[in-house]
């Protein structure tokens, strides 16, 4: 905040690799700042408290929290990001830093990432005023009265509501009025907000002659963004949704990503369409199925809705999505 140089080069933080350590703070020496020891009762100083160095702990508790699926997608993320880090050193050193949250959590992402987990490069921390003693500015070993805390996994949090959640409704020109609006009205009710997708912006038309404002296109936004997908009847609504890529790939990345998928009446053909379709057709795992309701009354949708996530489907799909 407020602050007006523009530092020039590869990087505008410290520590870093790439700019060989510049920009970095100036010793006193070097006409950096530095605080005057005025006498009060003692000499003031600016320091920060030794438990600010417990660098690992809350981390630590964190993952160890955390449900298997959940654990399986720290560790996703980790590969991804990493994973575009050119630089094998800083690959290394992250890893590095991971072991000292969780060695299997370390492994995991080192095995994703092609390599074997390293010693961690020493000082662990780089972040050192510039006249302070490096070892006085490592982290230090805590070990917590609590190893793990239901609070922190979502995989354990209280699933009885369905405020705040965005739920999706997919329709076009034909949908069934009747089916779209006792959706809306009952999850808006319970605290949801509703947006309506169709392949274009602006109003689609109902069954009988109702216009419904578009709020979203396919082309301005996408499945990740919401909570559930319904699709309500109307067989001229989903003929065009069938015909409409990026509507298929939205049910395949609701799918993938454990969310909820209904459909009402002729809806189930979008459903069928899609990757699910082959689960619908197999009828062989119920897992696989979790989640996903065919014929459902807003009471069931809303049921569902507040589950969250059905992530007993995450073992059951490959989805090309």
């Amino acid at each position: 905040h407020m602050r007006q140089q523009i530092n020039k080069g590869q990087s505008s933080y410290h520590p870093n690799t790439i700019g060989g350590g510049c920009p970095f703070q100036a010793k006193a020496s070097q006409g950096g700042f530095t605080s005057y020891a005025e006498r009060i009762d003692a000499k003031k100083i600016r320091e920060r408290s030794a438990s600010f160095f417990d660098h690992f702990s809350q981390a630590r508790l964190f993952f160890n929290s955390q449900s298997e699926i959940e654990k399986n997608h720290l560790i996703g993320a980790l590969r991804f990001e990493l994973g575009k880090v050119e630089r094998p050193e800083i690959r290394e050193r992250m890893v590095g830093l991971l072991s000292q949250v969780d060695k299997i959590l370390a492994s995991e992402v080192a095995a994703g990432l092609g390599i074997a987990v390293p010693k961690p490069q020493q000082p662990l921390n780089h972040s050192i005023p510039a006249d302070g003693n490096p070892k006085k500015y490592q982290p230090i070993e805590v070990n917590l009265s609590i190893k793990k805390s239901e609070a922190l996994s979502m995989a354990n949090t209280i699933k009885n509501t369905i405020k705040t959640r965005q739920i999706a409704i997919l329709a076009s020109d034909g949908v069934d009025e009747i089916s779209l609006n006792n959706l809306k009205k009952a999850v808006e009710s319970e605290g949801a907000q509703v947006k309506l997708i169709a392949p274009g912006l602006g109003f689609i038309k109902g069954n009988k002659g109702l216009s419904f404002k578009v709020d979203q296109s396919f082309l301005h936004t996408a499945s990740v963004l919401f909570d559930a997908v319904y699709i309500p009847g109307g067989a001229k609504s989903v003929q065009a949704l069938v015909n409409e890529p990026d509507a298929l790939h939205f049910i395949n990345e609701m799918y993938k990503h454990c969310k909820v998928i209904a459909s009402e009446g002729e809806g189930i053909e979008l459903i069928k369409a899609s990757y699910v379709g082959k689960k619908l057709a197999e009828k062989k795992d119920a897992d696989a199925l979790a989640g996903v309701l065919t014929e459902a009354s807003p009471k069931k949708f809303i049921q569902a809705v507040s589950q969250h996530r059905f992530w007993e489907r995450e073992k059951k799909h490959n989805v090309p999505a």
